[in-house]
């Protein structure tokens, strides 16, 4: 049951453009960032050239937002390297059960059984962390209808070096329009992660919980 392994699988990578949320949220980050980048430019070049020379609000005005805007642009270039493609998630991050736990017809809830310990080595410390999501291609919509996921780790704060701060799921039907190969990740679970899975979904104060964060079992 302590084991979380990686689930090697082809990923289609125009496919996952096409539906993994977790990379259209980092373009629409991306996006964002581009757009404070020209905002921020445009504003100092407007303090630059229309508020007195003489005030001290010409020169600091418009060298904050300029300076502002060139952060925003390289935090915006950075975004996407660390994140990595598709086929790198998938390949970094451990194989994970989750649960259709909600159908609320234009979303689904997913809630997953991860391991919050960054080495996979140690001993496991359960915790439950929901999702919600647009409908899953090549998947039931069906409250519990059992998902694969990859659990991908993401913050640590300096008080915590060993424990992730958040997971997010990502679903493998995000990643390959395959129904054998999703079949294929959600046999490689074990089965008593599953049944713990089960368990916890079936306290409703849990799974709410799980959706504001990760929730220590």
């Amino acid at each position: 049951m302590n084991e979380m392994k990686v689930f090697t699988f082809d990923v289609d990578e125009a496919y996952a453009k096409q539906h993994n949320e977790l990379q259209r949220n980092t373009r629409s980050l991306v996006i964002s960032g581009v757009a404070l980048f020209v905002i921020s430019l445009v504003a100092a070049a407007l303090i630059w050239f229309f508020v007195d020379p003489s005030s001290h609000w010409h020169v600091l005005g418009s060298a904050g937002l300029a300076l502002f805007g060139v952060m925003m642009l390289l935090v915006t270039i950075a975004i996407p390297r660390a994140l990595g493609s598709a086929q790198d998630l998938y390949s970094a991050h451990p194989l994970a059960p989750a649960i259709i736990t909600e159908d609320q017809g234009t979303t689904v809830t997913l809630t997953a059984l991860v391991n919050t310990n960054v080495d996979p080595e140690d001993r496991p410390r359960w915790a439950l962390t929901s999702l919600v999501t647009k409908p899953l291609p090549n998947t039931a919509d069906t409250v519990g209808t059992k998902v694969p996921v990859a659990a991908v780790g993401a913050q640590r704060t300096a008080q915590e070096q060993k424990r992730w701060k958040t997971i997010t799921p990502m679903p493998i039907a995000w990643g390959t329009p395959d129904p054998q190969v999703i079949a294929s990740a959600r046999g490689a679970v074990p089965q008593e992660q599953w049944r713990k899975l089960e368990r916890a979904c079936k306290r409703e104060e849990l799974v709410q919980a799980s959706k504001k964060g990760l929730t220590q079992l």
